[in-house]
């Protein structure tokens, strides 16, 4: 999946899919789904656009009914919902802020309502704001990566758990940088580790309730959140994303989805508390 990213930026996060150059990739189109997930209803923050989208897509390609959360991302958000409904299952797009314990709440109860039930959880919403010298993060925008990365982590699976089953799934999209760092990213890269300790002490938490917990840890991936995160300081960062892989190259979302397919799925049931690394071939330690 080589392509070439032109310098760009976005001045609103977490972004938008339309205004990409060029337009991601979400799920390939010779993707067979083969029910992998049939009958299961999904829930996934940030479905609206990028990684969360394709993990709705490929759950919907694979029999779930899915609900995503999205911010004010309205367009993307009714894009996304039809796509799930082009594979013939039912779709559910709710906007609000997941930093909002009470938004949470409701945004569950709702999925529960109109979908019947929960099946899998994937946490997946995020911000991401650069800064080169950490003195430049003002109290509102650490707080901001630890309200959206770190509290709607919880505030979702709190909410849902009351729902879950034997079997159920809770997936948590965590990043690279968590296990190498990133000198840009000190705030991000603060939240994706933290996300790492939920995942791994909330699967010995649940194991006994036959709910498995695990996190996929991506590397540079085209998403909006990239010319939206990185383009306001310098559009030029943009076209080098992932030039530093080992493949080198960013990844498509397309190549995140079998993932969380894999984690939602009985293929994966002596799986818990690990961590898939879709990176382009960094090797890291966890």
């Amino acid at each position: 999946m080589t392509f070439a990213i032109p310098p760009q930026s976005q001045d609103h996060q977490p972004g938008v899919e339309k205004l990409m150059k060029p337009l991601a990739v979400h799920i390939r189109s010779d993707y067979k789904g083969s029910g992998k997930l049939e009958g299961k209803k999904a829930l996934v923050t940030g479905g609206d656009s990028g990684i969360g989208r394709a993990a709705a897509l490929h759950f919907a390609r694979e029999g779930a009914d899915v609900s995503i959360l999205y911010f004010d991302e309205h367009e993307d958000a009714q894009e996304t919902v039809g796509l799930i409904e082009a594979e013939g299952r039912k779709a559910l797009a709710i906007a609000g802020d997941v930093a909002s314990s009470s938004f949470c709440n409701d945004a569950v109860a709702e999925t529960v309502k109109i979908l019947g039930g929960l099946d899998i959880i994937v946490n997946n919403a995020s911000v991401q704001y650069v800064s080169e010298d950490l003195t430049d993060i003002t109290d509102d925008v650490w707080q901001h990566h630890m309200n959206v990365n770190i509290n709607g982590y919880f505030y979702i699976t709190r909410a849902a758990l009351p729902h879950l089953k034997k079997g159920a799934a809770i997936i948590s999209t965590s990043s690279i940088n968590a296990f190498a760092g990133n000198k840009s990213l000190v705030a991000y890269t603060t939240t994706k580790a933290a996300e790492m300790g939920f995942t791994r002490a909330l699967a010995l938490q649940l194991a006994d309730k036959g709910i498995r917990v695990n996190a996929v840890a991506p590397g540079p991936v085209w998403t909006p959140l990239q010319p939206a995160s990185w383009g306001p300081l310098d559009p030029e960062a943009v076209a080098d994303l992932g030039a530093d892989t080992p493949l080198g190259r960013c990844g498509q979302p397309a190549e995140l989805g079998p993932a969380y397919v894999y984690l939602a799925s009985e293929d994966s049931s002596f799986v818990t508390g690990q961590t898939l690394h879709v990176n382009g071939g960094r090797i890291v330690n966890g």
